[in-house]
């Protein structure tokens, strides 16, 4: 179980939200939901002891708790993808326990293989009180189920993309066996089938779960409480119910909020202009007076009318002049170790032009992409820049962020010509105000994370966009600003997304199909493909 108690988060001098109390125990399924940069991720990260300690109040915890970040890159880099998934029950220590006295176990030395005999019975004893060959094949089914075949389980995490060591990362909670589960956004990178199993997994854990997400029938399917953080009230609105009665109610409570505060202000001005007409007379001035304070305490203790949610506003640059063709790709190929990503890639990027990327999970989409955004450079192969060619790359993992410099930082390091005005000007249209423009990139939410990276876009006058899943960890109205911008973009795109809605926005012309490399014109025929691939 994990309780808050009277619970007071800040960043800097701004409240998130003070006085909060509640409860996760066996059994509660709660949808964590509120806008971007509300503090879902922040609090979240307390809950799990990830994160310090609350300004004021205080988190317990009993049992154990597994925590799913939004940032993949934890755990060390060179042990395998298997490992690391097993070493949530302990499991990995003794199965590498065993693998070195298997191999001593066949030395000449008599007195060596004798040694590594005593130690393997050992770390199987071991291996097996963690759950043995049972365990291991638990957590097999949950990585195949997750998109992640043998091979990639062989592998060391630091050959795995940013989208597969997140499955990594979420297969290793799920196979824990802890608790409480705490999961920030779990669907970013999944395709179709590892979602519809994940909400059977999820619909039937009998622990505490809180999950953070914008997949609407995820949420819809999986919880039976909602916690709302009202970042305009710095309160959480605890509803037990599950998605569908808590739209209604929320919607009634708004309602109703309103409602109040207009009696309350219509109450308020009546005391004013009564007031205000008593002050003229000076035997009625000590009760124009009194009057003129009621009214003013009234108004005081209103809470603030609920602004229409603010959404960045997010417009591609105007894209430089350029050639013909400002981008191009001949013979492109890319491994990872004894591992091929893809191999013989070619491909040109003409003015305008929009091309989609399809393939499945691991086929080399994001792989491809830092080629072209100069992130990674290629095996074999060329990449040709053309008269005037400006990219503009957005990484899925934020990989263009320097997370130790703050957001202001990161905006004037992506746009140097930018006065210092003009930086804060273009992060307040990305709700990125006042003390916002000093955090540290690395305490920024997923959300955060993603306004920060489009705005650094925006100033780039890039002719050719390199968009990697750009839509990740946007609530619903801020994706539809970014898919409005990518309609209205004159340049050029070559888009890597599962989101069904961001090709439609792009309307394609082009779909480039890995590993294989094939190129076809766009047909509607691939949209199937998307949300699998």
């Amino acid at each position: 179980m994990i309780t808050a108690s009277s619970v007071e988060l800040r960043f800097g001098a701004r409240v998130l939200m003070s006085d909060v109390s509640f409860q996760v125990a066996k059994g509660d399924k709660i949808g964590l939901v509120g806008r971007n940069g509300a503090g879902k991720t922040t609090l979240t990260k307390m809950l799990a002891g990830a994160g310090g300690e609350p300004a004021e109040g205080t988190i317990t915890r009993t049992g154990t708790v597994g925590y799913l970040p939004q940032d993949p890159r934890v755990g060390d880099p060179n042990v395998t993808a298997r490992d690391r998934i097993l070493s949530a029950r302990g499991l990995d220590e003794a199965l590498r326990k065993m693998r070195k006295a298997e191999k001593e176990m066949a030395s000449e030395d008599s007195a060596l293989a004798e040694d590594a005999m005593r130690r393997y019975s050992r770390a199987d004893a071991e291996f097996g009180a963690g759950g043995g060959y049972a365990a291991e094949s638990e957590a097999a089914t949950i990585a195949v189920a997750l998109g992640l075949p043998e091979r990639v389980l062989e592998q060391p995490l630091s050959t795995l993309s940013g989208g597969q060591r997140r499955r990594i990362e979420l297969a290793r909670i799920l196979f824990s066996d802890a608790d409480i589960l705490l999961l920030d956004e779990p669907t970013n990178h999944l395709d179709a089938d590892s979602i519809v199993w994940l909400r059977g997994f999820l619909k039937s854990f009998s622990g505490g779960l809180v999950i953070i997400s914008h997949d609407v029938d995820l949420v819809e399917e999986t919880v039976n409480k909602v916690f709302y953080l009202d970042a305009n009230r710095g309160v959480i609105d605890i509803y037990n119910m599950g998605w569908r009665p808590y739209l209604k109610q929320r919607e009634a409570d708004e309602a109703r909020r309103k409602r109040e505060r207009a009696n309350a202000v219509k109450q308020a001005e009546r005391l004013i202009d009564q007031g205000n007409r008593m002050r003229a007379k000076a035997s009625k001035a000590t009760a124009a007076q009194q009057m003129l304070k009621r009214a003013e305490k009234m108004m005081a203790g209103l809470e603030d009318e609920r602004a229409v949610d603010k959404v960045a506003k997010i417009a591609f640059p105007k894209p430089a002049p350029c050639g013909k063709t400002p981008l191009m790709a001949t013979g492109l190929s890319k491994s990872y170790g004894s591992l091929e990503i893809f191999t013989d890639v070619d491909l040109a990027i003409d003015r305008g032009s929009r091309v989609v990327v399809l393939g499945l999970n691991g086929a080399g989409k994001t792989t491809l992409l830092r080629l072209l955004g100069g992130a990674d450079r290629a095996d074999t192969g060329e990449i040709i820049a053309g008269h005037g060619l400006k990219i503009g790359y957005y990484a899925q993992e934020h990989e263009t962020l320097d997370t130790s410099r703050s957001v202001l930082e990161n905006m004037q390091s992506a746009a140097p010509h930018l006065t210092d005005t003009e930086a804060r000007s273009v992060l307040g249209s990305f709700l990125f105000t006042g003390d916002d423009t000093a955090k540290p990139a690395a305490v920024l939410s997923g959300g955060e994370k993603t306004r920060l990276a489009l705005a650094s876009l925006i100033v780039s006058s890039a002719n050719v966009l390199l968009l990697d899943e750009p839509t990740n960890n946007l609530d619903p109205a801020s994706r539809e600003e970014v898919l409005a911008a990518i309609r209205s973009y004159e340049g050029a795109i070559v888009l890597v997304t599962h989101d069904e809605g961001a090709v439609h926005a792009l309307e394609p012309d082009r779909v480039l199909l890995l590993p294989d490399g094939d190129e076809d014109l766009w047909s509607d025929t691939y949209a199937d493909l998307v949300s699998l691939a």
